[in-house]
């Protein structure tokens, strides 16, 4: 069955493609975001705290691309972080027209993303995954 060999290889030569070209894309797509912040940013010769955490989540999404092409997987904490951020820039820009326990319930779901962190990076300390080299019993 060598032939299942030279097609596993073509299928993950190809897979690899396609992650690198769709990881591409969303790098340049983010970059064409920060591009337009600033701009708004230029444009309207201010700078508020909304567009720096706005800056901040594209930073972020740079970063977790990065970290997938060098890790070749994506570290978990890096999503949450992103959408604790992006829970407070949405508290930020609407808590004027937003009802009070609106508010309270994205203050929480703000501390649940960070209590997940926690566990995330307690079960990455207490429970590491196998090496590579090592058998794994699952």
């Amino acid at each position: 069955m060598p032939h299942r060999k030279v097609v596993r290889r073509a299928g993950m030569a190809a897979v690899g493609i396609i992650e690198d070209a769709g990881l591409f894309l969303i790098l340049l797509a983010t970059l064409a975001a920060a591009g337009q912040e600033i701009a708004t940013m230029v444009a309207a010769r201010r700078v508020t705290v909304s567009d720096l955490l706005m800056l901040f989540i594209l930073l972020e999404v740079i970063s977790m691309v990065e970290a997938y092409w060098r890790l070749g997987k994506l570290p978990v904490r890096m999503p949450l972080y992103i959408a604790m951020v992006a829970l407070a820039r949405y508290l930020i820009l609407d808590t004027a027209e937003v009802r009070n326990v609106h508010a309270v319930y994205v203050t929480l779901a703000i501390l649940v993303l960070a209590l997940a962190v926690l566990v995330v990076r307690y079960g990455h300390l207490k429970l590491p995954y196998p090496r590579a080299d090592e058998k794994a019993d699952y």
